[in-house]
């Protein structure tokens, strides 16, 4: 019909299931100490350690690697509960993900730490800051997440954030091409959350609009930003 308005194309949020197996984490200088620490499992200088880092860094990758050499079971830090903790240590090794400063159960992390010295369980924590910046109101709690030894996580080298940018695509099954990559290396902030992200928007588009991604399509969404 003349006219007629054709329909704008909608991109469906289908979910992205990235791979989380050790041959699939990217390594660099960035995230060596945090690989090293897995790795060197059941080696560890305490029983309780805590992997700090942006978004995005790889914590919950590396918690996941360990959880499977480990045989870990794996809670939140907030669905945490002191009811929840015998059965959470049961194979004794627990992870504890995404430790932030106002949203766990202080007694119920301290009961965790207390039964895990007695049970002689390991336990790994991620969270995005140390935990030493935390305002904690149980001066016992206080003091033993200050004796956790921290392992950070640092920002992607030039290297490892073209290798992410890569595999994020991959993981999103987008042919890309050098060009697509050295554009975005040069237009996005430089951390994991950010190529991420960047990805995300490239995929949306791309499927809105029936188009390739490539530099072109890049230029368009990020001109502006």
């Amino acid at each position: 019909m003349a006219g007629s308005v054709q329909p704008r194309q909608l991109a469906l949020a289908l979910p992205h299931a990235e791979s989380l197996s050790r041959d699939d984490f990217l390594e660099g200088p960035a995230n060596a100490a945090a690989l090293s620490l897995v790795d060197s499992w059941p080696d560890w200088p305490n029983r309780i350690m805590l992997l700090a880092g942006p978004e995005g860094s790889g914590k919950s990758h590396l918690a996941a690697v360990w959880a499977g050499e480990a045989g870990a079971r794996s809670t939140t830090a907030h669905a945490l509960t002191a009811a929840a903790v015998p059965g959470a240590l049961a194979t004794g090794a627990l992870v504890v993900e995404d430790l932030n400063p106002s949203g766990f159960d202080e007694r119920a992390l301290f009961h965790l730490m207390n039964l895990a010295r007695e049970d002689q369980a390991f336990v790994l924590i991620t969270a995005r800051v140390p935990p030493a910046a935390f305002q904690v109101e149980l001066r016992d709690l206080r003091s033993r997440l200050r004796a956790v030894p921290v392992v950070t996580l640092l920002p992607p080298d030039d290297r490892l954030f073209r290798a992410l940018i890569v595999k994020f695509c991959a993981d999103r099954q987008l042919s890309v091409d050098e060009t697509v990559v050295s554009y975005l290396v040069t237009r996005i902030e430089r951390s994991f959350a950010a190529a991420r992200q960047a990805v995300e928007l490239l995929d949306g588009e791309a499927l809105r609009l029936g188009r390739p991604v490539t530099r072109a399509l890049a230029a368009e969404l990020l001109r502006d930003a």
